[in-house]
């Protein structure tokens, strides 16, 4: 729980909780006080929240409560996702017993706004694990030699904090193919191909880490380079398809649960007629079936099912069948290698 706490982290650890106490003695009533100035677990944890490793300051995403019901429909892709990041350090003694090693990467690959980004927010969330993020925007647009520094050093500080998750946003850009197609040329002078060799040398060091996951996130899968694509790297590739008709029925769900929807809204038609959309799609749909409510009167309790079919004309699937080809074809590929 305090993995990476210096003396100073759990001072204020012991002070946030020791507040939290008297927080809750304060709500609670006299006859109860005796009670209520004890330090419980529930104020540690409490405190833990709050008061993190100084050491992962400024590195640590500050990443929301997701959690997997928050996502609709992807249940193969949440199942896997559960054994290859939850299992490994929540059960961690099951996998010993039997001998297994838990896999160093996960790369999610899909169309855009499929909820790559947010599947893995909510495996964090659900492993208790520290997320690092960093996109491929971030590492080039430092300095000569400052990317490949501020790759070792949330490394290193994933490590102290562990159990923790480095997360690559567009992974493609971190490690893009080499020209050429030569996977052992890992020490060119490029920005790009020193970023590759740096991440390769790191994931490969992990196998002495406890509790440190790399995960990535990417739209363009035949970009990365073949050298991160092994196992012993990115261990499993999962493939995040747009939502078939049950999925898009639990994102509407999700999405209009905090809106008051009338009896004339149908869900499950809206969700056959939405093919091709996506989650972060479908999202706006709700959204803007909301805004036609009060365009049409600011004082609008409920959304009608005029309202969302204004809103799908405004709203267009961006999605082909031909772009949902490639990212099949690219799996199917894979597999026969």
């Amino acid at each position: 729980m305090c993995n990476g706490y210096v003396g100073a982290d759990l001072a204020a650890l012991c002070r946030e909780a020791a507040l939290a106490s008297l927080r809750r003695g304060m709500q609670g009533s006299p006859s109860e006080g005796d009670v209520q100035h004890k330090v419980t677990m529930q104020d540690w944890e409490q405190a833990h929240l709050k008061v993190g490793p100084s050491i992962a300051r400024g590195a640590v995403a500050d990443v929301p409560s997701v959690l997997w019901d928050d996502i609709g429909g992807l249940t193969q892709v949440k199942r896997k996702l559960r054994q290859t990041v939850e299992w490994p350090i929540q059960h961690a003694d099951a996998l010993a017993r039997l001998g297994l090693k838990p896999i160093r990467g996960v790369l999610l690959y899909g169309p855009p706004g499929c909820s790559k980004t947010t599947l893995v927010k909510a495996a964090a969330h659900a492993a208790k694990a520290n997320l690092f993020s960093l996109s491929g925007a971030e590492l080039h647009s430092m300095y000569v030699g400052e990317g490949e520094a501020l790759l070792r050093e949330t490394f290193r500080r994933a490590r102290l904090v562990a159990p923790s998750i480095v997360f690559f946003d567009e992974a493609d850009s971190v490690a893009a193919r080499r020209e050429g197609g030569n996977e052992q040329a890992a020490g060119g002078n490029s920005t790009g191909e020193k970023l590759l060799s740096t991440l390769l040398t790191e994931i490969d060091g992990l196998e002495l880490a406890q509790g440190v996951l790399v995960l990535g996130a990417t739209n363009r899968p035949w970009s990365i380079d073949g050298a991160l694509m092994r196992p012993g790297r990115f261990d499993q590739i999962l493939y995040v398809p747009p939502p078939d008709k049950e999925g898009r029925l639990e994102i509407l769900k999700v999405h209009t649960r905090n809106m008051k929807v009338a009896d004339d809204v149908d869900l499950s038609e809206i969700a056959s007629i939405t093919e091709y959309f996506t989650g972060a799609e479908l999202a706006g749909l709700c959204s803007e079936a909301g805004m036609a409510a009060l365009r049409e009167n600011l004082y609008a309790e409920s959304v009608h099912e005029r309202h969302f079919s204004a809103a799908l004309k405004s709203i267009k699937p961006s999605l082909t069948v031909t772009e949902i080809s490639k990212y099949v074809n690219f799996g199917l590929t894979r597999n026969m290698r």
